[in-house]
């Protein structure tokens, strides 16, 4: 998965450098407004190392999703394993992301998604891929759609607190099969235009 290519950006490991953005994603009150927890810096480093190591263990991992034309790391987005019995549709594999503000709205996310589903459902054979998020949170939900991604229901995030955070429990499920991908790819590539 490590250095995937699109049309705009490289998706890739975390490296050194990128501590600074990578504690940023994951402590900006913007960035964070869907999630119960923002990360201290020894958190986000913590985080970081698990998420390279993620890649070297399972072949897949939440990458440092950067602009080609400029290099700038401009959020993350990728595939990880769910495995925690506290989730009901547990084990599985999830594909996610999560951007800096400036650069939300500009396709970034659908187009770096694409690449991580071509890769999960054709290089690493997955059977199902599913994404989440909380019900509020049209944006996200938007890309899912776009994704070609199905609702399969709602429910209740097993690691937020409903006594601190009620309105970040609830959550919709998405999730897109092989051969539901495989379908749309063969589809568009008969389509014209």
């Amino acid at each position: 998965m490590d250095g995937l290519q699109t049309e705009r950006l490289t998706l890739r490991r975390w490296r050194e450098a990128d501590r600074p953005i990578f504690h940023a994603l994951n402590s900006d009150p913007v960035i964070m407004r869907f999630f119960d927890k923002r990360l201290g810096r020894e958190e986000a480093d913590a985080t970081m190392d698990r998420w390279n190591a993620g890649l070297d263990d399972n072949g897949m991992s939440f990458l440092a999703a950067e602009r080609r034309r400029d290099g700038a790391v401009i959020g993350t987005i990728g595939l990880a394993p769910i495995t925690e019995d506290a989730y009901r549709f547990a084990p599985t594999v999830q594909i996610g992301w999560r951007l800096v503000p400036d650069a939300e709205g500009q396709g970034y996310a659908s187009e770096g998604a694409r690449a991580c589903l071509a890769h999960g459902f054709d290089v690493l054979r997955l059977p199902d891929i599913v994404a989440q998020c909380v019900v509020e949170n049209r944006s996200s939900e938007k890309v899912m759609l776009r994704l070609g991604m199905t609702l399969r229901g709602t429910f209740d995030h097993p690691k937020v607190s409903a006594a601190t955070h009620p309105h970040l429990v609830r959550h919709s499920l998405y999730g897109l099969t092989a051969e539901d991908w495989r379908e749309t790819q063969h589809g568009s590539a008969s389509r014209p235009g």
